[in-house]
């Protein structure tokens, strides 16, 4: 087992700090296979490089993160394997 791979609350940290709202209960849909939950019930790969949440259908990668320390605090933040991502 990957140690890892984590739960998509793993990726709740990072996420927060780009969004100012309660991401792990957002609802995102796999443009893989369609699945659709919530982005906590997902699969989350969490490293020094960055974060991967992954469908827990298919195994598609939904969200990647990464995030730049030294110097200017910077993100790069890829959504293309979400059809789309809802919250309230």
């Amino acid at each position: 087992m990957d140690e890892n791979r984590l739960d998509g609350n793993a990726a709740a940290g990072v996420l927060a700090e780009i969004f100012n709202f309660e991401i792990t209960t957002a609802r995102v849909a796999c443009v893989r296979c369609g699945a659709a939950g919530e982005i906590g019930s997902q699969m989350a790969y969490v490293s020094e490089i960055g974060t991967v949440v992954r469908c827990a259908t298919c195994d598609n990668a939904l969200i990647r993160v990464a995030r730049q320390d030294d110097g200017p605090q910077r993100y790069w933040l890829d959504l293309k394997g979400i059809e789309y991502l809802q919250f309230e």
